[in-house]
């Protein structure tokens, strides 16, 4: 069974409410109706009327749940909660309310918040500021996270590497500037999300062009410090750096460069050094050896809140929206 086929089987053993706000896209009606004639999640679409007669292309919306922002009887409680989560900020109800009305991802998150949805999935037409945003102002990181990453599972194709061709690859979409205490942050959690994701146990490489010491420069250096900082932080997480890609996937160039550690040659769990390196990478994977992209799913918030490519497929988003309840499922 392929990886994706596995995360909907989990999906719809413990269905989750998660919310599509992008009304303003075909994809999003289609992947709607996909979700829920497949069992996958609840879906909670937010339309208008004239939002569906415009871009649902005629699709049948039965057993989906249709919130209206304009006629929602849960409006007020949404506004009011905006209101308190940033009143540190001088949000007006006025102010409150034009935003969410505005864009429904802020919606969507307040949703969640109030305990009305689980997750939410955005970006099929929206930038990733776009979907993140709303995110970290209104549900947060969890408690000691202090930014939020981005992963892709890769399932490559008849690959004897990884965890029989699973891996998981961080961060490859979101944060630009990475310092040695944010790279051994996104170790612990791409560790955490591959347990989740896959079941079995993490072995985490933190990339470099140098492999234990073999170049000498302050990209080097930064990425060792991590190493450092994570086995720290992480004392029973299988983790070890700075490793060349190779040397942390085959063995036999393990055994030469770094014959003294437990995850050279066996990692399943790819640290990147900078986001270029990371989006560079799991694109090179994806195109050459054919491998299944998964992501980017987002780690750190509080609640599950994901991305989407938008040059995506309706069935992407469902991919997605599976990947998205399995997060959820970890917070109950």
């Amino acid at each position: 069974m392929a990886f994706i086929d596995t995360i909907k089987e989990r999906a719809k053993a413990n269905k989750k409410v998660i919310v599509l706000p992008e009304c303003m896209d075909p994809r999003t009606y289609e992947a709607a109706v996909k979700i829920t004639a497949e069992g996958i999640a609840e879906i909670a679409l937010i339309a208008t009327p004239e939002d569906i007669e415009k871009y649902s292309n005629g699709a049948d919306l039965t057993g989906i749940r249709v919130v209206d922002p304009s006629t929602d009887p849960n409006r007020q409680k949404y506004i009011d909660k905006f209101v308190e989560l940033r009143k540190s900020k001088g949000l007006t109800p006025e102010q409150a309310e034009e935003q969410m009305m505005k864009d429904y991802m802020y919606y969507a998150c307040l949703m969640c918040k109030c305990g009305d949805a689980d997750g939410a999935v955005s970006g099929a037409c929206h930038s990733t500021g776009n979907t993140i945003r709303p995110a970290l102002q209104l549900l947060k990181t969890k408690p000691g996270i202090h930014s939020v990453s981005g992963f892709f599972l890769m399932e490559v194709p008849n690959c004897e590497f990884g965890e029989n061709g699973l891996f998981v690859f961080a961060d490859c979409a979101v944060n630009t500037d990475f310092d040695s205490e944010k790279l051994a942050e996104i170790a612990g959690l791409s560790a955490e999300s591959f347990r989740a994701f896959v079941g079995a146990e993490p072995r985490v490489a933190m990339l470099s062009y140098s492999t234990m010491g073999s170049a000498k420069h302050d990209d080097v250096t930064k990425v060792a410090e991590a190493v450092k900082i994570a086995k720290e932080k992480f004392p029973d997480i299988k983790l070890d750096g700075e490793l060349q890609f190779d040397a942390a996937i085959v063995g036999s160039v393990a055994a030469l460069k770094a014959p003294n550690s437990e995850v050279a040659g066996k990692a399943n769990t790819i640290v990147f050094p900078s986001l270029e390196a990371g989006n560079i990478g799991y694109k090179l994977v994806q195109r050459l050896a054919k491998a299944g992209a998964y992501g980017p799913i987002l780690q750190g918030l509080s609640m599950p809140v994901n991305d989407l490519s938008r040059g995506c497929f309706a069935d992407d988003i469902v991919g997605v929206v599976a990947m998205t309840a399995v997060q959820a499922q970890m917070n109950d």
